[in-house]
């Protein structure tokens, strides 16, 4: 990227209904080329241009174009935190029309879709990925872009909670604080913080959710649903339903936990969690999306109740040798 010429254009995308470590990766990253001198650079990602509400306040969202206004040729395209190309939406095609497509990810499930493919599966974060490039490329951390890789990595981990969370995360993360970003205050607006109509809608989705002790061979599966008709009653973005998950997957009495969320009539967006015994990307990848061990998703199509039959079908056959995936 050192060799790029003046007026390259440079594309960073990163994958639809972005989370923590999608945006933070991206904005991030984009901030070091900023540093490099790269100056014609935008960043977007597919469907709707909303930024969740908790990532309103990440430095580098000045990058953000809409798909509908991001270079249709670019010399450059950078991926983030994307396992396929169907991640990718509308946007998929410019892997085809630019110069070079780099992807930088850490899901397991990846499919070497970029021309360049900087993957770790062991790396907690696509943030890690990010940040070993960028010093890669000698390009210094500053606050700006240390908060964005932090929120991208805290995000991911849970607040440094899950199973990822190795000795090396933590020596990022003081690598990122020593810039003197302000973890108190980022924790209070990524985690934190919702609006009350929020608060409402978790309490009606948890009130549907349903435990199943004898699915995924015995190890339990807790679900539930929101509809957009429940996100309309109380007011509220699709992206609030994104921590629904952690409420969810607290169940004592589940191994497998799975919040499906819809997006339009008869689709889907399903995220899945699992406390260990089961493998869920098997099941995401079987169904059409990816992930790790421990949290993964697809987009599912027709009803609810259809999209976790399929689920409950791949579960139980992932276990059992009869997978149709």
């Amino acid at each position: 990227m050192q060799q790029l010429p003046p007026d390259a254009r440079v594309l960073l995308i990163c994958h639809v209904n972005p989370d923590g470590d999608a945006l933070g990766s991206m904005l991030g990253f984009g901030l070091g080329l900023r540093r490099l001198g790269v100056r014609r650079m935008q960043a977007t990602f597919p469907g709707p241009p909303e930024v969740p509400e908790p990532l309103k306040g990440l430095p580098g969202l000045d990058l953000l174009v809409p798909a509908t206004e991001a270079y249709s040729d670019p010399d450059l395209v950078v991926c983030f935190d994307a396992a396929s190309e169907s991640r990718l939406g509308d946007l998929v095609d410019r892997l085809e029309s630019a110069g070079t497509a780099l992807v930088l990810d850490h899901h397991a499930s990846n499919t070497g879709f970029g021309r360049v493919n900087l993957v770790d599966p062991h790396a907690a974060a696509t943030s890690v990925v990010a940040e070993e490039l960028l010093a890669r490329l000698d390009v210094p951390l500053d606050a700006g872009i240390a908060e964005c890789l932090y929120v991208a990595l805290s995000t991911d981990t849970g607040s440094f909670r899950f199973e990822a969370t190795t000795p090396a995360v933590h020596q990022l993360a003081a690598r990122l604080l020593a810039t003197g970003i302000r973890p108190g205050d980022i924790s209070r607006r990524v985690f934190d913080t919702r609006p009350f109509g929020a608060v409402k809608l978790f309490g009606e989705v948890l009130g549907r959710a349903r435990l199943e002790p004898a699915a995924a061979a015995g190890h339990g599966l807790v679900w539930t649903y929101a509809t957009l008709d429940d996100l309309a009653r109380h007011g509220q973005r699709p992206s609030v339903l994104e921590a629904l998950i952690d409420s969810v997957r607290c169940t004592a009495e589940a191994d497998v936990s799975c919040v499906v969320k819809q997006t339009a009539a008869g689709e889907w967006a399903v995220s899945m969690r699992s406390k260990g015994a089961v493998d869920v990307s098997r099941v995401a990848v079987a169904l059409g999306g990816g992930g790790h061990r421990f949290a993964a998703g697809f987009t599912g199509r027709g009803t609810a109740d259809e999209v976790v039959d399929r689920i409950r079908a791949e579960l139980d056959g992932a276990l059992t040798g009869t997978a149709r995936g």
